[in-house]
Formats: structure tokens, C-alpha cells, sequence
């Protein structure tokens, strides 16, 4: 961890990044007059972005060949996350939809997360190219997250992510150059957005409602332009975003795979299978709860039950059904499930599950241990053994995030907020799910919280979508060590 932090690549990911949001605020304009609405807004936040934008290109782009080490990227990942939200709430500002700047800075963190936790209790009154832009915010971040877990954290060693993603059985780079594997991975990603809006369509969803919708799923985020998400639509459309959900939760390189007829490498892959059965038992148990204790058809019960599941353990956060009028112990589980995820190298929050199947694993072979002391036993993960450096990592991380929510909880709980809300809220900002439990269930929204309870909620998104270690690090007096 020892070096000085070279600053000009570190500006110059930044500066790409203005960018990169700055031309989305472009389209957003463009939206804006489609429907007859002020493109004022989005034009002037461009302008913001690109503005420092070009002062840091100029002044970084004739440094070529910079090398990032592990400090240039735990800042810049730091970095740039929180600048793309600092200028994503610029709309909502200079529009008035979202006046307060906690809020629209709330609302901007939970949209480039993938959170899907908001402020707003009247969405369907917003502008169209307000809504777009929110749900767009979605689709940028998770491309970024998926770039950011399959391509960088494996190099940080952050919470052994480069066991579950580029070193394990898939230890064979999808392509030979990471800037072709990005391109790549955009492009399934830009397939699987295209494929459900497509499939929307033919739902009788319109177009920009299809968009938006398919942007908050990809990238497992959970805005919708309607105030009911997902829940006044169609059984068909409930169960295509359903679907999609699902293939979200899982890790991109699954998607490659599968692209490319590598069944065997899928086969291998043991996080998807437990990421599957997880789905399954939770799902149908929620299923039987509804029709046997709410005596609703079966096919509704099934519908329902495991769009919440899903919904929930991919942490997209769309809703069908207020889930806490269901039994408590049903939505108790839900509680639980917050801190499931879904797989690693998607665009799901959460602990992810390859780190529950790790910890499973953990737990075996510590009986397996018991029964024959003398055995040498290691904990294997798609047919290779875990170091025990990387094993201890793994673990520390599930103990630091639990810790994390405890503390966030707790601090919660001091500001007046109640400890169901404190406890959903904390552990929904965490996950990025989005919905919690309390007063800030699927039938509700966090506009009513403190002010100081937003800035700690959002800063429990960014901690939680980026890894926790990522930005404590920085925190730590090594970091800055010369």
C-alpha cells in the first residue's frame, strides 16, 4: 500500500467520467423536448460537468502510460461515484422537482448505487425527462458496477473478489485485454436492456414506461416512473421483469458463457447454483405462506411470492405487493434476505452469495473437522481450494458488514427514527435494494426520515455498493503514508 497517489490518472478516470454523464444529461435534454418539457435543466448540469471535465483532461492528457496501482484505485473509484452523484442531482435542483439538496443528493446516490430508495411521494406528477433521467442514473451505475467488480476489484483483492470473479475455475480472461472484456460485458449488458424492452412491448407497456423499466431491472435498481412500481401491470409484465430480475442477479461473465455455448463452465459455476436454490426455497415457502395463511390463488401466490423474493435477493426493489401486510415471520424472512445478494460480477448489492456459500462451507467442513481432528480439510469453491488468506478475507468482510448495519442502525435509532425503520433502512441502504421494513416499506418512501438520517442512508449506499474496504481504507493513516 506504500506510494504516492499519482493524481493525474486519478483525474483523468475522473474527468472521462464528467464525461460520460455529461452526455447522458444530453439525451436527457433530448427527452425533455420530445415531450415538450424544459431541457434547460439537464443542459445547464452538462455544462457543470463538462466545464471541470475539460480542465482536468487538458491537464492530464499528455500523461501517458500511468500504471494504476492499488491506491490510484481505491481513490478513484471513491472519487468518481461520488462526483457522477454530485452532478446527477443537478436536474433535480435546477428543475424543482427535488428543491433540498439532501434530497436531491439522496435521490442521485440511490439512482447511481442502483439503490432504488427515494424521497418522492409523487412520482407519476414529474416531468418525463426527470423520470428518465432517474432511471437512467440506474443503468449507468450498474454498467459501472459491473465493470468495477468483474475488471478492477479482482486486482484490489477486495473481499476476495478475485476468487469469485477472474481467479476462480473461470480463471481464463474473457478476452485478453480488459478494455476488451469491457466492451464485451456492455454489450450483453446493452442486449438484456434491449431484449426486455422489447418484451415490455409486447406487453402493452409503452415505450418510455418500457425504457425506464428495463433500465431499473438490468441494473437491479428499482425506480419507476409509477407510483405503484411494477404492482398495477400485467401477470405477463410482472413475470418478464421477474425474469429478467433473476438473470441480473447473476454474474455477467454467467451471460458470456452462455452467449457463447460454454455450458460446462456454467455447470461448474456453484455460486449460480446456490443463487438459484437460495430463490427457489425462499420463494416457494413465501408462495405456500400466501395461499395457505392469505387464501390467495396459487398462481397469484406464486406470482407474487417470488417477485418479492426475487426482488428482494437481487436487490432491484420493484414491488408487486406491500409485503408487510403479509404474516410477520413471512416479511421477517424478507428482513433477513436484505443481506443475502445475489451473485458477485452482477449488478445485485448485498454480501453476495458466493460469500454465503463460502461461510456454509466454513461451517461443514468445521463438523467435518470435529468428527475427524486429524484430517486435512480444505474449503474448495467450483473444485478449487481457497486459500486460507483469502478465506479469513472473506469472512472479515461479513463481519465488517454486519457491523456496519449494527452501527448504522444504532445511529439511526439516536436521531429519533424507530428500530424497525432503523433496522430496515439501514440494512435496504446497505444492499441497495431499495424498500425496507417500518415506515419505509414497499408502500412508502424515506421522504419523512431526518435530514441527518438521508446523509447517513446515503452514505451507507456508497459504502455498501462499493465494497465497505473501499472506502474505509481511505480513512486509515497507511493510506496516506508515503
Amino acid at each position: 500500500m506504500n506510494g504516492i497517489i499519482n493524481f493525474n490518472i486519478v483525474f483523468k478516470v475522473i474527468s472521462r467520467n464528467l464525461f460520460i454523464v455529461a452526455g447522458a444529461l444530453l439525451v436527457s435534454a433530448v427527452i425533455a423536448l420530445i415531450f415538450s418539457e424544459p431541457p434547460g435543466p439537464f443542459i445547464f448540469a452538462s455544462l457543470v460537468a463538462i466545464t471541470p471535465g475539460v480542465v482536468l483532461h487538458l491537464l492530464t492528457h499528455q500523461q501517458e502510460g500511468d500504471r494504476l496501482t492499488r491506491k490510484d484505485a481505491y481513490l478513484t473509484v471513491t472519487l468518481s461515484w461520488l462526483t457522477i452523484s454530485l452532478v446527477g442531482c443537478l436536474p433535480y435542483i435546477f428543475s424543482g422537482a427535488i428543491p433540498l439538496f439532501i434530497n436531491a443528493f439522496f435521490e442521485s446516490v440511490s439512482g447511481f448505487t442502483t439503490t432504488g430508495s427515494s424521497i418522492l411521494t409523487e412520482i407519476e406528477s414529474l416531468p418525463k425527462s426527470i423520470l428518465f433521467w432517474r432511471s437512467l442514473t440506474h443503468w449507468i451505475g450498474g454498467i459501472g458496477i459491473i465493470v468495477l467488480v468483474i475488471l478492477l476489484m479482482p486486482m484490489l483483492q477486495i473481499g476476495g473478489y478475485h476468487l469469485f470473479t477472474l481467479e476462480s475455475s473461470m480463471q481464463e480472461k474473457i478476452v485478453p485485454k480488459t478494455k476488451s472484456a469491457g466492451y464485451r460485458l456492455l454489450l450483453i449488458y446493452v442486449a438484456l436492456t434491449f431484449i426486455e424492452t422489447v418484451l415490455l412491448l409486447f406487453g402493452g407497456m409503452d415505450l418510455f414506461e418500457s425504457v425506464c423499466h428495463a433500465f431499473g431491472t438490468i441494473a437491479t435498481g428499482g425506480f419507476s416512473p409509477k407510483n405503484n412500481s411494477i404492482g398495477d401491470y400485467s401477470p405477463y409484465i410482472q413475470y418478464v421483469v421477474m425474469i429478467f430480475m433473476l438473470l441480473s442477479g447473476m454474474n455477467f461473465i454467467i451471460h458470456f458463457f452462455l452467449v457463447n455455448r460454454e455450458f460446462e463452465k456454467i455447470r461448474a459455476n456453484e455460486e449460480v447454483k446456490f443463487y438459484l436454490v437460495v430463490v427457489l426455497l425462499i420463494g416457494f415457502f413465501m408462495t405456500f405462506t400466501l395461499f395457505f395463511q392469505m387464501d390467495k390463488p396459487f398462481e397469484l401466490s406464486f406470482r407474487e411470492g417470488f417477485f418479492q423474493v426475487i426482488s428482494v435477493v437481487t436487490c432491484t426493489g420493484y414491488a408487486t405487493a406491500d409485503y408487510l401486510q403479509w404474516p410477520r415471520y413471512a416479511w421477517i424472512i424478507l428482513f433477513f434476505a436484505m443481506f443475502l445478494g445475489g451473485s458477485t460480477g452482477s449488478t445485485a448489492g448485498g454480501i453476495k452469495m458466493a460469500r454465503h456459500l463460502v461461510l456454509y462451507k466454513n461451517i461443514s467442513r468445521t463438523f467435518r473437522q470435529l468428527i475427524s481432528p486429524n484430517a486435512v480439510l480444505s474449503v474448495r469453491l467450483n473444485g478449487n481450494a481457497i486459500q486460507e488468506e483469502s478465506n479469513v478475507s472473506i469472512l472479515t468482510f461479513m463481519i465488517i458488514y454486519l457491523a456496519v448495519f449494527v452501527v448504522g442502525t444504532v445511529l439511526l435509532v439516536l436521531m429519533g427514527v424507530d428500530w424497525k425503520t432503523s433496522g430496515g433502512s439501514a440494512a435496504t441502504c446497505m444492499a441497495g435494494i431499495g424498500p425496507g421494513i417500518g415506515t419505509v416499506g414497499p408502500a412508502a418512501n424515506f421522504a419523512h426520515l431526518p435530514a441527518l438520517a438521508k446523509v447517513l442512508l446515503t452514505m451507507l449506499m456508497l459504502l455498501g455498493r462499493l465494497e465497505i474496504y473501499t472506502i474505509l481504507i481511505l480513512f486509515t493513516r497507511n493510506f496516506w503514508k508515503v
